[in-house]
């Protein structure tokens, strides 16, 4: 008998798939890579062709040295680690360390972590994919190149612990010259009217919006040309010229790809990318079970197809046929249509086994799971059942020369909408009304308006816009809005990211100096030169040398001409030390005040927001807003740690009148409430 041994990258993942193989199967995880790039120098031989120089990554010594004794016991090793190019330089890497031949059978892939997935795979290795290798190498090196020549220059010139990135430098000049726009934003008034008219056949009155006149739309721009339309209005009969009514179709939605997972559960659940990929990769690597045992419930959870199997196709229409009924069974044609920028190397996000509904296995999964988990599966199956059927109701009414309108629309029949909800699905039916008919007019309701500025980018949709614009790829999103805000680029209001003046600073740079890392079209055109790499079409050291030439000239030019930037901010702070003024210095963990007569006096104090509230258990200190390890905006005494007073709402400067306690603002999806910050007290009232 054969003695294998399978290597992955994740214990979790190791755990799980030697549970479906056999007693000869040994399965252990590499954690990830196992040589890498050097952290401290480039890495790079740019004098011999861009050779990169791989080390064994520090502190996985007797990791490798296990693998590599595990390797020689064994008959065959096989490298199943994730089936993308990461994976497969991962899987060439293992491949140098133990001694394997890259031509030989040695690479294992496989989408899902179930039983038959993984019996089926170590039936069939494969060779190394090389051009998956090279383009892996080419983003590695490219990275590198720009990040270790551009990184320095923005130490030596602005401050220490910066970094700059082909992707991640985009991202941030997306988001500044989005707040660019806010600010240089010049709000336009307009006007709506709304009329009401009173029904004989209904109670309630109905509301008609303005829409224009017989030629077409108009927005009134101006208070007078508002009373103007008032007054041509007078003395005319509301008449209705048309009523229309027609069915209207909702398709379903295509099943989740990497981006569109990470907007949605966003949007829902307020998860960060970077939650969202940490769940989904549980659920990917396996879950115990009750009555099924540890399996993995959904697909890869890094792609950008559509594309789902026809196995996994049938497997859910029968589903849906047996569950739901074949009336709600959509029609088997659709066909998702994928991203032009799409790799089309995985099946769309969905589960495994479609029979395990989340309500089927909702004991085994924790809180956050379940949801992601739940809305993974139900955006799958809605994917195969029928549209969702509206009759839409419109009726235009005409009062002299000018038109009004009225929309109403009643559900018919709820299609996919059965198990992917869209969020408030209320009929807003309208009354019988007929063409002809004359109705009464009880009053105008003019109101002011003025345009708003673009919104400010949520994670979700610059995950969204980076999608649209080929920026990076599914594995790179989170990671590169972890950066810009670990790096105090960007800061989260809420769920908005904002610039900060470090963001804004380095953006300026990047556009000065560095105009083409940050053009959008040459980020997105790279993408498509590592496409290129990995269907062999193109030489991935041809691609470095072509960059490198006239980027190694741009990086003399900025080392010479930016002038260095003073972060420092006066103030008129005294130092309790020395008496000397302090100033606002910019350190890891953002600003912080430090004496103006360093060396000579070292005091240096946090920043703190305050709110002006005396704390409610010491009296002597104030209540300031903190942040937690996880950058969460929490409230505490500016005492601490003598006085521990805390609250994850924010607390206003008023008492409960039931005990006396401080009350705090409790906000929430659907609304925002004051209530006690007691947990014995239930004082609660509406904001």
């Amino acid at each position: 008998m054969s003695n294998i041994l399978v290597i992955v990258e994740s214990p979790a993942k190791a755990k799980t798939i030697e549970k479906f193989l056999g007693k000869n199967y040994k399965v252990v995880a590499s954690i990830g890579h196992v040589r890498d790039l050097p952290k401290s120098t480039m890495g790079v031989d740019i004098e011999n062709d861009f050779d990169p120089k791989y080390i064994n990554i520090r502190g996985k010594g007797d990791l490798i040295k296990s693998l590599k004794t595990a390797a020689k016991k064994a008959d065959k090793v096989y490298l199943a680690t994730d089936p993308d190019r990461e994976g497969e330089a991962i899987a060439w890497h293992l491949a140098y360390i133990l001694g394997i031949d890259v031509n030989s059978p040695c690479r294992v892939t496989f989408h899902e972590i179930t039983k038959d997935a993984i019996k089926n795979a170590v039936k069939v290795p494969r060779a190394i994919d090389v051009k998956l290798v090279d383009a892996q190498q080419a983003r590695r090196v490219l990275d590198r190149l720009v990040g270790y020549s551009i990184s320095p220059i923005l130490w030596r010139k602005v401050k220490k612990g910066l970094s700059a990135g082909r992707v991640q430098s985009v991202a941030t000049k997306m988001i500044c010259d989005r707040e660019r726009d806010i600010i240089n934003f010049n709000p336009q008034e307009y006007w709506k009217i709304e009329a009401l008219a009173n029904l004989k056949t209904s109670k309630e009155q109905l509301k008609l919006d303005f829409y224009g006149d017989v030629s077409g739309k108009i927005v009134p721009e101006t208070e007078d040309r508002v009373n103007q339309i008032l007054s041509e209005l007078k003395n005319h009969d509301a008449i209705i010229s048309k009523v229309e009514k027609k069915k209207k179709y909702r398709n379903p939605y295509a099943p989740f790809i990497t981006s569109s997972l990470q907007q949605e559960a966003s949007n829902r659940y307020g998860f960060t990318t970077k939650k969202t990929m940490i769940i989904a990769q549980q659920l990917y690597e396996g879950i115990t079970i009750k009555g099924h045992g540890t399996i993995g419930l959904i697909t890869y959870m890094r792609t950008d197809s559509t594309r789902i199997s026809e196995v996994a196709k049938e497997s859910c229409r029968a589903y849906i046929s047996d569950k739901f009924g074949d009336e709600l069974l959509g029609k088997d044609e659709k066909k998702q249509k994928n991203s032009k920028n799409s790799q089309d190397a995985h099946e769309a996000i969905r589960p495994t086994m479609v029979e395990l509904s989340p309500t089927e296995i909702e004991l085994s999964l924790n809180k956050d799971q379940m949801k992601l988990y739940d809305l993974i599966w139900s955006r799958f199956v809605a994917s195969q059942m029928a549209s969702a059927e509206y009759e839409a109701h419109s009726v235009e009414i005409k009062i002299g020369d000018y038109v009004f309108r009225v929309n109403g629309s009643k559900l018919l029949f709820e299609g996919f909408m059965k198990v992917y909800s869209l969020g408030s699905q209320e009929d807003h039916i309208l009354p019988d009304l007929n063409e002809g008919e004359i109705i009464p007019i009880a009053t105008y309701n003019p109101s002011q308006h003025f345009t708003q500025p673009p919104a400010r980018f949520t994670e979700a949709s610059l995950v969204k816009e980076m999608e649209e614009k080929g920026i990076g790829r599914p594995s790179t999103y989170a990671p590169t809005i972890s950066t810009i805000l670990s790096r105090g680029y960007v800061d989260k209001d809420k769920k908005s990211l904002k610039p900060t003046e470090l963001g804004f600073i380095i953006d300026e740079i990047m556009n000065d100096y560095f105009a083409n890392i940050v053009d959008i079209d040459f980020t997105a055109g790279m993408e498509t030169k590592f496409d290129n790499i990995e269907d062999g079409e193109e030489s991935w050291k041809n691609i470095i040398r072509n960059f490198y030439q006239p980027f190694v000239e741009l990086i003399d030019r900025a080392d010479q001409e930016i002038e260095k930037v003073d972060l420092t901010e006066e103030t008129d702070i005294d130092c309790e030390k020395c008496g000397k003024k302090m100033l606002i210095r910019h350190g890891r963990y953002g600003k912080f005040l430090a004496c103006s007569d360093y060396p000579n006096c070292d005091n240096t104090k946090p920043i703190l927001k305050k709110l002006g509230i005396k704390c409610p258990l010491c009296d002597d200190g104030e209540i300031i807003e903190r942040k937690s390890k996880k950058l969460k905006i929490f409230y505490g005494c500016s005492e601490f740690p003598r006085c521990n007073f805390v609250s994850w709402d924010m607390p206003i400067d008023r008492r409960c009148p039931k005990c006396g306690d401080l009350l705090v603002v409790k906000k929430t999806k659907k609304q925002e409430l004051i209530k006690c910050h007691s947990s014995t007290c239930d004082y609660v009232e509406q904001n």
